[in-house]
């Protein structure tokens, strides 16, 4: 392996947080690919009469494709044996040229499935490459680091329902401007300057990928990832129209439109979550990752319950409840990829992350998908329930992690 000494302090090197801020901006870009059409499925429904079938089959396909990607670059170690900001810069572009495309094809046909699909997994070269890249300036601050990526990744996310609440109908803005942004995440990123952690490895052995799941306290720290991961994207992918249902269904005099509504509190509740990370990472890297997490767990599962009881409530109470939600739920995610960080062999911390993202997105295929099965059959109740099933998961396996002697490594010690 390759290890790269160069010290934050060298006069060609930009001071720490300038990397990392520019850095944060280049993942908010790329990152607006993923919910660019998610963001804009009620209008589609609407113009172009989708069905539910299609519409979680053009929310799922991009975690498809980001499966596919990511298991790819990790049995070949892509995200360890490739430069990670040529990577980056490839699949940023790769991925709005592949996004922009949607616009000149019918909505309904199988080929924007295929693009979905395609953009997906050229994400995959932007979420864990990220986190590796930021992973590069960790010196006693995993945490809050790890915690501001992830904040770019909520902004990102959430970015596309900001375009669309002021585009109004016109879903090709939103889709349009999102790839644009992507674009420039793929220009910009050539500027971040990489840590004086920055370790590159020159061979790779596919059979390392596997200590994913053979080594006990990289397990657990997964299952913790793999169970959030079945709330989370699940949530973000239902969460406008779920909002948009509920609303239309209490629809109270003095509230206006409420698919404007809907829109404006659906890129509250990703926002939010940017402060979440930021806060979340700072108390753990103070007071422990196992402990922290576990806490934005309970919460966040009780959320997912809550807000589902709450369905055709008064409109302030869902925001409430749908706003403390996407808070907490994205307050631990970073925590479980900075206890990879710290319990992985550093040359290899690329392939464990991108290990890490690509079965915890491959448990979310389901889980979107169940979710129009389960309204059909049961209501919004049962089906935003169903989602707190992950955090049970996740409390688990941190609390398990907490009584391993690996789990010293964690925080400082602080587990």
């Amino acid at each position: 392996m390759r290890i790269d000494m160069q010290s934050p302090t060298n006069s060609s090197v930009r001071p720490k947080w300038t990397a990392i801020a520019l850095l944060a901006i280049c993942v908010v870009f790329g990152m607006s690919l993923w919910f660019s059409v998610s963001a804009v499925i009620p209008t589609l429904k609407t113009l172009y009469t989708l069905s539910d079938h299609q519409a979680a089959l053009l929310s799922s396909s991009v975690s498809v494709g980001f499966v596919v990607g990511t298991l790819t670059s990790a049995f070949l170690g892509l995200a360890d044996l490739v430069p990670p900001r040529r990577f980056f810069m490839i699949c940023a572009f790769g991925g709005a040229i592949c996004n922009a495309l949607i616009i000149a094809i019918e909505p309904g046909s199988t080929s924007v499935v295929a693009l979905r699909f395609l953009t997906g997994a050229l994400l995959g070269g932007i979420y864990p490459i990220g986190m590796r890249m930021m992973a590069t300036w960790a010196d006693g601050d995993t945490g809050i680091l790890i915690g501001i990526l992830t904040s770019a990744i909520c902004i990102g996310s959430g970015t596309p329902h900001l375009i669309n609440a002021f585009s109004s109908l016109d879903w090709t803005v939103t889709v349009g401007f999102s790839s644009l942004l992507a674009l420039v995440s793929g220009c910009l990123v050539n500027l971040v300057k990489l840590g004086p952690r920055h370790v590159q490895a020159q061979t790779f052995q596919p059979a390392f990928a596997a200590r994913a799941w053979t080594v006990l306290p990289i397990r657990l720290a997964n299952l913790g990832y793999w169970g959030h991961k079945w709330e989370n994207f699940s949530m973000w992918a239902w969460i406008g129209p779920f909002l948009y249902l509920s609303f239309s269904q209490s629809h109270p005099e003095g509230w206006g439109d409420p698919e404007a509504l809907a829109r404006y509190v659906a890129f509250s509740v990703f926002f939010i979550g940017a402060p979440g990370c930021l806060i979340g990472g700072l108390l753990a890297d103070r007071f422990g990752r196992t402990i922290i997490s576990s806490i934005a767990l309970v919460i966040s599962g009780a959320c997912a319950i809550l807000a589902g009881l709450l369905f055709g409530g008064n409109p302030w109470l869902v925001s409430i409840v749908c706003l403390i939600w996407g808070f907490a739920l994205i307050a631990d995610s970073a925590q479980f990829s900075s206890c990879i960080i710290e319990l992985s062999d550093p040359a290899y911390v690329g392939t464990m992350l991108t290990m890490q993202t690509s079965i915890g997105f491959l448990i979310t295929l389901p889980s979107i998908q169940l979710i129009p099965l389960i309204v059909d059959q049961l209501g919004w109740s049962w089906a935003m329930a169903s989602l707190s099933i992950g955090p049970a998961i996740g409390i688990w396996s941190m609390i398990r992690l907490r009584r391993c002697p690996e789990a010293l490594n964690i925080a400082n010690g602080r587990k």
